[in-house]
């Protein structure tokens, strides 16, 4: 998807009291990623969650400029990061997981369904033996399960459709809902890559929709519209129910699906998406190097 918007910006949206995180939100603009930094204001611990490894696709070249800068506002705000998290695999980013464990010691985690779509894209690249979700994150998460961010309860839930194991978590009255929502004004995330499903993808929005109110959602991406050239991120779940332009209340399934699966069909591949998945399903870490010590990624020709 085009992406009209090519500045970085950092937003805060600051905790409401007990029980409710700081949240900033850094934009990343080659790719419309929104980066996540989850902090509990009473212990300063905090998440990171859905990092960028910045990569350029004419080059082939890795930078760590946006885990840098995510990394710069932890330490102006006298953070410590507890957890390294990801939602899912991305297609359309490389993964700063692995890099920010070396870095910061927390541990990486990730929905354990992971390892359903592991084997998919194993038999795509034809590298039976290359992924281990056990192997390479340190927890794999079940849905439903609970962890603290500091002494926020953190709970886990499943949101296939976008990928068929993606997660979204909950953080006290904060919600990170990935690739599902988009902000109202641009509507919901894609769901024809492999494992995907528009089908599921609604029940995971309704899900996500049937939270309080008040609940803040932070998504996965931004492009900006025609009208609209400056990025955002945060709606509540009230502001998606009453003025989503895809899944408002009103929105029926099928008519949802019809549209969603239309769409799907006039979209591309992500530039970055055969480097991304080869070096995401092993949590952020190139392939191995060869006798060159240069590491090389696989291209299935002809395959999409």
């Amino acid at each position: 998807m085009q992406n009209r918007l090519k500045e970085r910006v950092v937003r805060h949206s600051p905790s409401r009291g007990p029980g409710s995180p700081d949240v900033w939100g850094i934009y990343e603009p080659d790719t419309g990623s929104i980066q996540y930094i989850a902090a509990d204001p009473a212990t300063r611990k905090a998440a990171v969650i859905d990092v960028v490894w910045n990569f350029d696709p004419k080059h082939y070249r890795l930078d760590t400029g946006s885990m840098d800068q995510v990394l710069d506002i932890v330490r102006e705000n006298g953070l410590t990061v507890e957890w390294v998290l990801d939602t899912h695999p991305h297609a359309d980013h490389l993964m700063a997981a692995a890099n920010l464990k070396q870095k910061t010691g927390a541990p990486m985690a990730i929905g354990e369904k992971v390892r359903d779509i592991s084997k998919i894209w194993a038999e795509i690249y034809n590298l039976p033996d290359a992924f281990d979700p056990t192997r390479d994150f340190d927890h794999l998460f079940k849905e439903g399960e609970t962890f603290k961010i500091g002494e926020i309860e953190t709970r886990v839930m499943l949101s296939p459709g976008h990928t068929l194991g993606s997660i979204t978590y909950v953080v006290g009255d904060a919600a990170f809902v990935h690739d599902t929502l988009m902000y109202p004004d641009a509507g919901t995330s894609r769901a024809d890559f492999p494992g995907g499903n528009a089908s599921e993808l609604w029940d995971s929005i309704r899900a996500i929709l049937d939270l309080p109110g008040e609940t803040r959602l932070f998504v996965g991406h931004d492009y900006g519209t025609a009208e609209r050239k400056e990025p955002m991120w945060e709606a509540t779940v009230a502001e998606h129910r009453a003025s989503n332009i895809h899944v408002k209340d009103g929105v029926t399934r099928e008519a949802w699906i019809d549209r969603r699966e239309a769409r799907d069909k006039t979209l591309a591949l992500p530039d970055r998406i055969l480097a991304a998945l080869q070096i995401n399903l092993r949590g952020g870490r190139l392939p191995p190097a060869e006798n060159d010590g240069r590491h090389y990624v696989k291209l299935p020709l002809n395959r999409f």
